[in-house]
């Protein structure tokens, strides 16, 4: 006789790596993508932000690793948005009015590259009507943020390729200020070494979380810079940037395949509807994987709330101090990203973690 097993169910985790902290890892030039990697490999569906996977010239697909940007992501740890599967997405490009032409050109022709060499679907691109005329600003903990000035000018560009181009993501190209100021330079300098924070990604996430927020569509950002001089001292995390014209070729591959996002009602019924669908909900998460120190962002506050196990890596060192037992936040915390696979991989095997330790506490009986 012949015993048939049903598949178990599928084990799906979020890797947070916030931006512009200063994460030891991944706070660089994509240098968190081989945690990504590492990850998808234990785990059936992994899901994550854009700089986790944007290297600029360099990039990594993977059929289950699921390109979520940070506004959208918080939507779905929140229970609001389901994640659905794509085959691929016509992405429009919005031009910062403030580029120059020579570098519009560069970014036209990787628009160009991407279609021929990869065979992305990319509709007519659009500028914006004004310049949006970004800023760059760093806070007293030394995270970067940001601000633009025309919003609204954004928004009618993303709008246009979407209701007359069909697009269904959109990648934003920005004119970001040059490191001309002595403190702007001195930042760049300490990125370049492998030290300090990315002074650009606090801005970045301000005109993703606009679009996402707006029209409910993927979208990811690629700073637009007059290219900097030939340096043999960067640092190997930094130096995925220092090999291009432009940051948009790891934009324009997420975005082909990204998710597309879908409002979820709140009826009792909704969750056996989406278990049944080619949505993925965020109860569908069993383990999210973040830096020790920065326990406080949205998502993670979410999920651990909803009971999904944290892991806590201590050795991604940031410029928070946000540990989650302050918060209450019950973690698993480890030491690297290769123990937090160990710690996936007994989870999905159903292996209590005491029986992994050399002592082993006895069992006590409870008084009623």
């Amino acid at each position: 006789m012949t015993q048939t097993m049903t598949n178990p169910r599928p084990y799906n985790a979020a890797l947070l790596v916030p931006t512009g902290i200063g994460c030891a890892m991944g706070g660089y030039a994509g240098d968190a993508l081989p945690i990504a990697r590492l990850l998808a490999e234990a785990v059936d569906q992994l899901v994550t932000h854009p700089n986790v996977l944007n290297g600029a010239q360099l990039y990594w697909p993977m059929e289950n690793v699921l390109y979520v940007e940070g506004y959208g992501l918080d939507q779905f740890a929140a229970g609001n948005w389901a994640l659905e599967n794509v085959h691929r997405n016509a992405i429009g490009v919005v031009f910062d009015a403030g580029i120059e032409p020579e570098l519009r050109l560069r970014h036209l022709q990787v628009m160009d590259g991407a279609r021929a060499t990869l065979g992305l679907e990319l509709t007519d691109y659009v500028m914006t009507d004004r310049p949006l005329g970004v800023t760059l600003k760093t806070s007293g903990s030394g995270s970067s943020w940001g601000t633009i000035a025309q919003p609204d000018s954004l928004l009618r560009a993303a709008e246009t390729l979407i209701k007359q181009a069909g697009a269904r993501a959109i990648a934003v190209i920005a004119r970001f200020p040059d490191e001309d100021s002595p403190v702007l330079s001195q930042a760049l300098q300490n990125y370049r070494q492998g030290q300090g924070v990315d002074g650009l990604a606090g801005a970045e996430a301000v005109i993703s979380h606009l679009v996402v927020r707006q029209f409910q569509i993927p979208c990811a950002h690629a700073p637009a810079l007059i290219p900097l001089p030939l340096d043999p001292s960067v640092a190997p995390r930094s130096a995925a940037e220092e090999i291009g014209y432009t940051f948009l070729p790891c934009v324009l591959a997420g975005l082909s395949r990204a998710p597309q996002y879908r409002r979820l009602d709140a009826s009792p019924q909704r969750h056996a509807r989406q278990l049944d669908s080619n949505l993925l909900i965020a109860d569908q998460i069993h383990a999210v994987i973040t830096p020790a120190s920065a326990c406080g962002g949205s998502a993670l506050l979410s999920w651990a709330e909803a009971g999904a196990h944290i892991i806590a890596v201590e050795e991604n060192q940031t410029a928070l101090n946000v540990p989650p037992e302050p918060l209450g936040i019950k973690v698993t915390r480890v030491a690297s990203y290769l123990e937090a696979v160990g710690v996936i991989v007994g989870d999905r095997a159903g292996i209590s973690p005491l029986a992994l330790r050399p002592q082993i506490p006895s069992l006590r009986c409870i008084n009623p």
